[in-house]
């Protein structure tokens, strides 16, 4: 899989036009570089792709907030993860069934494993629809296994 073709397929919707990754969490989360220079956060859990630092340097400095890296080192829902799931694979990552944005639970029982590929997909292809629901509209997940 050819990662940055994969992100700008499914998320240049946002205007991302994605040139490296420059880090990636066991919750699939990436930080990209932009063409621009900017830094992005993908989050699938939440459906978001949001500019977190305007160039290396502001890169460097949010890589100093303890905040930034605790949230994203998700270390927490990891070892949930990996106690109720297991370890991953090379290729795949955690997330929610049930993304947050839509009352998903960051609870072992609303966690799974999927191959990187598909939660980019996934996700993108979710958040592009969520930006349709209407304040207070409803969606019908179907999550069978």
């Amino acid at each position: 899989m050819n990662l940055i073709a994969e992100v700008n397929r499914c998320w240049s919707w946002t205007g991302l036009q994605a040139v490296s990754v420059e880090a990636m969490n066991s919750f699939g989360n990436l930080l990209i570089c932009d063409a621009q220079g900017q830094y992005r956060r993908i989050c699938p859990e939440e459906l978001t792709c949001e500019i977190v630092a305007s160039s290396a340097q502001a890169l460097s400095e949010l890589w100093s907030h303890e905040d930034f890296v605790l949230d994203w080192e998700m270390t927490d829902l990891v070892q949930l993860a990996q106690a109720h799931l297991g370890e991953l694979s090379e290729g795949w990552v955690y997330t929610l069934i049930i993304p947050g944005m839509f009352g998903g639970a960051y609870e072992a029982t609303n966690m799974h494993k999927v191959p990187l590929s598909e939660l980019i997909e996934h996700s993108g292809a979710f958040a592009l629809k969520a930006q349709e629901i209407p304040e207070g509209g409803q969606i019908l997940f179907d999550v069978g296994h």
